[in-house]
């Protein structure tokens, strides 16, 4: 497929498809005219890597899941590699959530104990 069929079928743009093959994420072969010709096999990377960027994920973190994908694995989750940056994002998420929920209680403790100055009169 050409390169604005792929981008209509992900819902992307095919700029995005250059930036991703750029960094060597999706793939494509030249035709004799030199258009952009995608494998079927592109659509669920490029979707895949739409997800991952939406949850937050950089493209170095990405790469483990796009080449998961091209091994077989259904969803890109399943390879070690993978696995190991769902773990390392997971312990960033918990980390975050810890200082949040800290944070959220220091905030609540001086909102009890503030005076508030706009009630005088």
């Amino acid at each position: 497929m050409l390169i604005g069929e792929l981008a209509q079928q992900a819902g992307t743009s095919t700029r995005t498809l250059r930036y991703y093959e750029q960094h060597g994420l999706v793939r494509a072969r030249r035709s004799t005219n030199g258009y952009r010709v995608y494998d079927e096999t592109e659509l669920p990377v490029v979707r895949k890597i739409r997800t991952l960027l939406d949850d937050g994920f950089d493209l170095d973190d990405i790469r483990p899941f796009v080449t998961c994908l091209r091994a077989g694995n259904s969803s890109g989750d399943g390879c070690p590699d993978s696995v190991a940056v769902l773990r390392r994002k997971l312990d960033e998420v918990d980390d975050a959530l810890t200082r949040l929920t800290a944070l959220q209680t220091e905030l609540r403790h001086r909102l009890a104990g503030a005076e508030p100055a706009w009630e005088f009169g």
